[in-house]
Order: structure tokens, then sequence, then C-alpha cells
């Protein structure tokens, strides 16, 4: 059997089975940030990785999912999961509006037009009454029905995530080995290589900024189910744009498993510096962030994925 499809086989049971070998709560809520993490990284992927679009606003997407779900709970009652729908209409809505303009820009300009966006839809939320202010939003005290999805313990969050993770690796699958795969990588190697191919430029990049921006929403959502809480800080802070890209990049982008892969390695290190450092930790998490970023634009731009497939080809010419 092929060593990468053994690897993957691996890696998935490992996952699987995480939260039934460990028993400590810690390690098993670690377990479920991985996979959220990964949703979301495996999600900017799709824009960021395939169609080599770096965008830095992605967070207005999660935060659209997460104050969603807390909204529907807030204003009518409606279980959290409830505002996933709404979460990922308005994501679609505000991807249009983002995505339309900004995308005629190219390289470091686009990543600062979607900053931009990001930031301000977070300083309306600071101030909108409906969206908590500055304060935020709160879920249910208490589970009130299972519909509600609030559990004391992570396991039941680990087995959603993972179905929900599954779900995009297989979509993401689908599209690279799709008309739609060919043409953002295409659109990633040059716009105007890719035109000259025929290929329509503006629409493949709003059908991938869609897709993922609709992807995005749900890790939000589903974020805001497992932790009951959000702000604008949480729900829209720059940071959590910056911990995508530099969790696909880790990891590989433009790879399917590359972000899975990246989540794995930095979210057990960034919750182990929390712990280890308390409030502090957050700082220690940018020094971590900033070294990363450094480490893969000087040595290796491709991520895990391209060492792992070095030490593949390599094996295989031994063997050979």
């Amino acid at each position: 059997m092929n060593i990468n499809r053994i690897a993957t086989i691996a890696g998935l049971l490992i996952i699987a089975l995480w939260p039934l070998v460990v028993h400590d709560v810690f390690y098993q809520r670690v377990g479920a940030l991985v996979l959220l993490a990964a949703i979301s990284a495996s999600a900017w992927n799709l824009i960021g990785g395939y169609g080599g679009q770096v965008s830095v606003g992605h967070v207005v997407y999660f935060g659209a999912g997460a104050y969603a779900s807390l909204i529907v709970f807030t204003r009518w009652g409606w279980p959290p999961l409830a505002g996933a729908p709404i979460g990922v209409a308005v994501s679609l809505a505000l991807a249009a509006l983002v995505g339309t303009p900004t995308f005629r820009l190219r390289g470091h300009y686009f990543s600062m037009a979607t900053i931009a966006a990001a930031e301000l839809v977070r300083i309306l939320a600071s101030n909108w009454d409906v969206t908590g202010a500055a304060v935020g939003l709160m879920g249910p005290p208490v589970p009130r029905s299972v519909w509600d999805f609030s559990f004391t313990s992570p396991v039941p969050y680990h087995y959603l995530f993972l179905a929900v993770l599954l779900l995009l690796l297989w979509l993401t699958w689908l599209m690279q080995r799709s008309k739609m795969g060919f043409y953002l990588a295409a659109i990633r190697g040059g716009d105007r290589a890719a035109r000259s191919l025929g290929v329509p430029v503006l629409r493949y990049k709003l059908y991938a900024l869609l897709l993922s921006a609709s992807f995005t929403s749900l890790a939000g959502t589903l974020y805001a189910v497992m932790v009951g809480f959000v702000d604008p800080e949480s729900g829209l802070g720059i940071l959590l744009s910056v911990k995508m890209v530099i969790i696909a990049a880790l990891g590989g982008a433009g790879t399917l498993f590359g972000p899975l892969v990246g989540a794995v390695i930095l979210v057990p290190l960034e919750e182990a510096t929390n712990a280890m450092f308390g409030g502090g930790g957050t700082g220690i998490t940018f020094i971590v962030y900033g070294a990363i970023i450094l480490f893969v634009a000087r040595f290796q731009p491709g991520g895990m994925a391209v060492i792992w497939r070095a030490l593949t080809s390599r094996r295989k010419n031994r063997a050979a």
C-alpha cells in the first residue's frame, strides 16, 4: 500500500480515537480545538491555497457565523445551531460584496483590502446593540434541550467537528478533480496566464470565495456553540485570520491535508503556552506566530507538505 495512504489512514484513525484513548479533559478539549482550527484553515485553503488569493480578512465570515448563532438565541430563544444557515447567508452576502471589487486588486493590495473590510465589520459589531457591542453575547447558561448542543464534555464536540471536517475535505477532494480545481490552479499561476487560456478568472475566484466563506461561517457557528460566548475580539479579531493563514501555510497551502497537519502542530503549541504562562501566553502566541511566518517564508514556503514529499521520494529512491 502507498505510504501516503497509510499515513492518511493512520492519522485519521488517531484523530477519531483520540477522545476515547485520552481521558484528560484538557487534552480532549485540545483535540476538539485542533479539528475546529482545521475546519477554518481548510475553508481558507479553498481560496488562499488553491486560488492563490491571500485573504487576511476571513475572520469576517467566522464572526458572521459565531454572532448569528448567538443572536438567534438572545433575540428569539432558538438553539444556537439554528443560526448556522443565517450565518452562512450573511457570509455569502459579505463575500459577494467584498470579493467583487477586491478581486481586481493583486498581491498585497488584495490582502490589505480584506483586512480593511474585516476591521470595518469588527468596529461596527463593537458599537451595535444587536451584537452586544463591546460586551458580546452569551449562549444558553444551562442546556435546555439536546438541540442546544451544550455539553460539559469535549467529546461530542470532537465528533461533531470531525464530521464537518470530513465533509469539507471530501468536497475539497472533489473540487481538486473538477473543472473548478483546474481553473483555480491556473489562476494561482497568474491571472493573465489564466485569462489567456480562457479561464473566467473573476467568476471562479468568487465561486471559491463563496464556498470558503460558507465553511468559515460554519466554523464560527461551531465555535460559538462550544464556547457559548462571542465578542468582537474572540469572533472578529484579526489574529483569527492570521491563524488560519499560518496553519494552512505551515501544513501546506493548496494541499488537501495541509491545514489539518498545521492545526495538529500549531494548536497544541498555542494551548501549551497559554497553560504554562497563563494570561501572558497570549504574548508568547504572537511570538510563535511570527517565528513560524519567518521560518516558512525563509526555509520552506511549501510547508510540511513539501518536506513530506521530499522524504517519501527519498525513501522511494532508496527502495529502487
